[in-house]
């Protein structure tokens, strides 16, 4: 087998990494951007890598990134766009996200996020409650992911829409497709969720022209990608009242700095990108097939497609 480079910008996730591929798969020949041989790589498993180390790799065939997302890798302008590439596809993916947003959409709906906002001035006020069926939760994504979720909230009581780029049909969800449709599905959503895929025409699709369609004191959960929202309409939402709050998991840069604006928005709960990510096993597994395939010439599993981005 080809030696193998792990690139990442966050050298805590280099070492779990390591570690992963020495414990589930000890036959790759691992290696680290600095070790001797790293330019020798032929294969470079990434998450964000830093910029300009894909062009420093000479005889590079594939670029594996360790989740389902691959947009991180375009933020490195050097890499070589013939070379292909593939990402990780976990069967449990979906029910970690199904878990995490149901959770996101119970911490607005029954006023989690007013209490614990009040905690801090040891303000005793109880949240109007309402009944699931009264408010509108919008799914934007209707892909194997986000059907399943909007499925889960659907089961859950909630009045749940879904939006997609092509006409989609799931029992108990009201769905609408493309563009022309985008508005009377947002039309007095309470919360809306983003599980939309990163593409050209979706960057930046989180911001006021979405916003102003929302209910007064909506919500917002991004699970899709960072470069999906407009940071600075989100403050301006939020500042104004049109929004109460968001719940965001992915950003445009990860780890999020230190000092980026959105840790101290009010109203804006940061999680680390947790809300659902392939599992040791799987990442290692599926990693160490496709080399075997590329060494052995045969098709890659998982591979993105270029044109569509995912």
């Amino acid at each position: 087998m080809g030696k193998l480079i792990l690139l990442c910008q966050n050298p805590a996730l280099t070492d779990w990494l390591a570690a992963l591929f020495a414990e589930h798969a000890p036959q790759l020949d691992v290696l680290r951007p600095g070790d001797a041989q790293a330019h020798l790589a032929e294969v470079a498993v990434c998450w964000f890598p830093p910029a300009g180390s894909l062009g420093q790799l000479p005889n590079l065939r594939l670029l594996h990134s360790i989740g389902s997302g691959v947009d991180h890798l375009a933020q490195d302008s050097s890499r070589d766009p013939a070379v292909p590439v593939c990402r990780v596809v976990d069967p449990d993916h979906t029910l970690g996200m199904s878990e995490y947003v149901h959770w996101g959409v119970l911490h607005f709906h029954r006023g989690f996020d007013q209490v614990i906002a009040g905690h801090g001035r040891q303000h005793w006020q109880r949240p109007v409650q309402r009944k699931a069926e009264h408010f509108k939760v919008g799914v934007m994504g209707l892909g194997a992911i986000g059907a399943p979720v909007a499925q889960r909230l659907a089961g859950a009581g909630y009045d749940v829409r879904g939006w997609a780029r092509t006409p989609r049909q799931i029992e108990g969800i009201s769905t609408f497709a493309g563009a022309p449709s985008l508005h009377g599905f947002l039309a007095g959503l309470d919360v809306l969720v983003n599980l939309l895929p990163l593409t050209a025409s979706t960057q930046g699709v989180l911001n006021h022209a979405v916003f102003r369609h929302m209910a007064d004191g909506s919500a917002l959960i991004n699970c899709g990608r960072g470069q999906h929202l407009d940071a600075e309409h989100l403050r301006q939402a939020l500042a104004s009242g049109k929004l109460r709050g968001a719940l965001l998991d992915v950003f445009e840069q990860e780890p999020l700095p230190a000092d980026a604006p959105l840790w101290h928005m009010p109203g804006v709960w940061v999680t680390p990108h947790m809300a659902s990510a392939a599992s040791d096993l799987c990442i290692a597994r599926q990693v160490a097939d496709n080399v075997s395939r590329l060494a052995a010439g045969l098709e890659l599993n998982n591979r993105v497609d270029a044109e569509l981005g995912y």
